[in-house]
């Protein structure tokens, strides 16, 4: 009988037993601890929590319950006593891999009856930014190689000791380190992928490219352990070694072995998506360079041809400098780590040139020797697939590139001249960048991009000018509301898959209103250019970031699930202003964040600001019953908890459970208590116009560039009063 012929018969065997089913029913029913019990993806994005962390932990639990169930399987015969008799029938490799395919085949059973069940919940749980290839991709990156690589594991460990007790011993450390030590490794967590976020308005790609890889880098490894651990399966009355001496005779397997160990170790060292970056970020060595001597540059140029399908980037950057010095020089240029240079000519000749392997700040450098020439072009040509920050590797994803987000900064757009100075006060630009016409750019600054050129591939060709020698460009499928408020206009930028959502929310009202009312009150944001001011929806980073002309705005900022956060407003629209409030107070003025638990934070100043424009909007008695009142109640709740009254058997918890009840208590501290002693400092300095005056001083303080943080002893001396002041009663 045939092999195939087996392992139909087998899988037919295992699917005719209740304990499959079980496993199978349990494996279906693990991703609802993704939902409520453990959280992997930390953003609060819908495709986050209602996808990846169901994925994630489906994934995970169903790996170990196929492990357990692939040891328990193979330790049948031996188990019976039987296994004389069935390796006199059929050979004990060959019935390994029986065993291995059947198993295989069961997993894949378990995986698509989940995915079936799945969907539909999915769908309803996400919402209007459901994307059914994301889901797909998902499941089909983030739980199903799970399973497999799990049984090919299990079935190495018991193929190598042939007992099943070591076997699950073994079995569990693996799956555990790859649970805690190797968690935020996202090379070596071979069972629960590093995944931090997935985005909900625009693709998820580069995190989908980063988990494949590391599931194809751990698929030749434990393919290469199982067959290793195969080559060991005790035959002919002979122990392990014994069994592998005689089965490495046949010189193919033991060279599959070595092939597949060796294609995975070099996928381990040349992995693509994450630079070597110098772990210590204290160490500037770049921009300690000494400047050129008689060097100067007066212009470039460059061209960026984005390869929407790959996630790479070609590119051309051309720059004028004036070399009075007589003598070649060596300018030095920050280039992303993940692009290669192919070419660099001065004057049309081709020049010396090399690449550091030192990394830093993710950037390598390029030495590029200029001739003496007094005019020089030096046109450089580069490309490739752009790699992050290695200190940032558990948040990948940033430099997105698809026909839906594209973001380059710096390095990754094209090299960053470090130690030329300007020609005049600044170095003038032209950047061009050639994308998929349904994509709108966005450079991130006072400059505007227009279209010079459409393609008949369905391309367009942007082009804006700027200053200076980086640069950071957005791209996406956006759309822009044009807004007045504040004396200024205001563009404002989202995701076209985010309509919905923002329109649901009323978000131009609510950039109006938080514009208008902050303006009048506290001042106009430093970083507004020439009577404009871009806000950007960034695909999610964990944070928003302003220089000139522009500002980011987090995604996880609007997502669903967060527009419907009762604690930063009564209504999804008046979360948009309470987010859209810390334009000033968050980013115009910074709070120092390295105390957490610390009650004095940008929450407190944003949540007041919002209780005040809504208290505008809506009147006093409306600010009451959703706001103070609200306050009021969480605070004294807050003091009638029993940690909070004997904080000494908090300490006594283990830690997870202590940061869990920690975060609860910070956030009352922050959004309720904070809020509520604002308002007490409000009444006694004289009233809202006082309380406004005083803001608008902080707000337009002088900044100190040793500590810009606003401070609370800043805010009480301003105020004129005393911590003691403001206790509740």
């Amino acid at each position: 009988m045939n092999t195939l012929r087996l392992c139909f018969l087998e899988l037919c065997r295992l699917l005719a037993c209740r304990l499959t089913w079980l496993v199978i029913a349990l494996t279906l029913l693990s991703p609802l601890s993704g939902l409520w019990f453990f959280r992997p993806a930390s953003a609060g994005t819908m495709l986050s929590m209602y996808l990846a962390n169901p994925a994630i932990v489906g994934g995970a639990a169903g790996g170990i319950l196929f492990g357990l169930f692939t040891v328990y399987e193979l330790d049948r015969s031996v188990r019976s006593r039987v296994n004389l008799l069935t390796d006199a029938v059929i050979p004990a490799p060959r019935m390994a891999l029986i065993h291995l395919w059947a198993l295989s085949a069961a997993a894949l059973l378990a995986l698509c009856l989940t995915m079936a069940v799945w969907l539909p919940v999915s769908r309803a749980l996400i919402g209007s930014v459901f994307d059914i290839e994301d889901f797909a991709l998902a499941y089909l990156l983030f739980m199903g190689p799970a399973l497999l690589l799990a049984i090919l594991a299990a079935a190495a460990f018991w193929q190598f000791s042939g007992r099943a007790d070591l076997s699950l011993v073994l079995f569990a450390a693996f799956a555990g380190l790859s649970l805690t030590v190797w968690a935020d490794r996202w090379q070596l967590c071979w069972l629960n992928p590093c995944v931090w976020a997935l985005s909900d308005d625009f693709s998820n790609g580069r995190m989908f490219r980063s988990v494949a890889y590391m599931r194809f880098n751990w698929l030749l490894f434990l393919s290469g352990v199982w067959l290793l651990s195969w080559l060991c399966i005790r035959q002919y009355g002979k122990g392990l070694s014994g069994s592998l001496a005689r089965s490495i005779r046949i010189r193919r397997y033991p060279a599959a072995v070595l092939l597949l160990l060796l294609l995975s170790g070099t996928a381990y060292a040349a992995q693509p998506m994450v630079d070597r970056s110098n772990p210590d970020q204290t160490v500037m060595a770049f921009s300690g360079l000494p400047w050129l001597d008689g060097v100067t540059c007066t212009s470039r140029q460059v061209q960026v041809f984005p390869d929407t399908s790959s996630g790479s980037v070609n590119g051309t950057a051309s720059f004028r400098f004036e070399n009075i010095s007589g003598q070649a020089r060596t300018a030095a240029f920050g280039i992303n780590p993940g692009y290669r240079v192919t070419s660099v000519r001065a004057n049309g000749a081709e020049v010396s040139y090399s690449v550091s392997s030192y990394e830093e700040f993710n950037e390598a450098l390029l030495s590029v020797l200029l001739p003496p020439d007094e005019t020089i072009l030096l046109t450089v040509e580069y490309g490739g697939f752009p790699r992050e920050n290695r200190n940032t590797s558990v948040m990948q994803g940033r430099l997105e590139i698809s026909s839906e987000y594209i973001c380059l900064e710096h390095g990754a757009l094209s090299p960053r001249l470090i130690n030329v100075l300007p020609g005049g006060t600044a170095s003038p630009a032209s950047i061009e960048i050639t994308l998929p016409a349904s994509m709108t750019v966005i450079p991130f600054g006072d400059s505007d991009a227009r279209v010079i050129a459409s393609h008949a591939d369905g391309t367009a060709t942007w082009r804006y000018e700027a200053d200076g020698t980086g640069g950071i460009l957005y791209a996406g499928d956006y759309i822009r509301e044009d807004i007045t408020a504040g004396g200024i206009g205001i563009e404002l930028y989202y995701g076209r898959r985010h309509q919905a959502v923002m329109e649901s929310a009323g978000a131009a009202n609510a950039v109006k209103a938080v514009a208008d009312y902050c303006t009048a009150h506290y001042g106009p944001l430093s970083f507004g250019s020439g009577g404009t001011l871009k806000l950007i929806q960034s695909r999610v980073t964990g944070g928003g970031y302003a220089t000139e002309g522009a500002s980011l705005l987090d995604e996880t900022d609007f997502t669903a699930a967060n527009l419907e956060d009762g604690s930063k407003g009564a209504g999804a629209g008046e979360v948009m202003i309470h987010e859209l409030v810390h334009q000033w107070w968050g980013l115009g003025n910074m709070f120092d964040t390295s105390n957490p638990a610390d009650a004095w934070s940008a929450e407190g100043l944003t949540v007041y600001t919002t209780y005040r424009i809504v208290k505008e909007l809506y009147g006093e008695d409306y600010a009451r019953e959703h706001y103070t009142d609200r306050w009021q109640s969480e605070v004294d709740d807050y003091r009638l908890n029993f940690y909070v009254r004997r904080p000494e058997y908090l300490s006594a918890l283990p830690g997870k459970q202590r940061l869990e009840i920690s975060n609860r208590l910070s956030y009352v501290r922050q959004y309720c208590e904070m809020p509520l002693k604002i308002l007490k400092a409000e009444k006694l300095v004289g009233g809202e116009a006082a309380m406004d005056q005083i803001l608008s001083d902080l707000f337009n303080r002088e900044l100190d560039p040793q500590s810009p943080f606003l401070t609370f002893q800043e805010f009480l001396d301003a105020c004129g009063l005393n911590e003691e002041d403001l206790n509740l009663e």
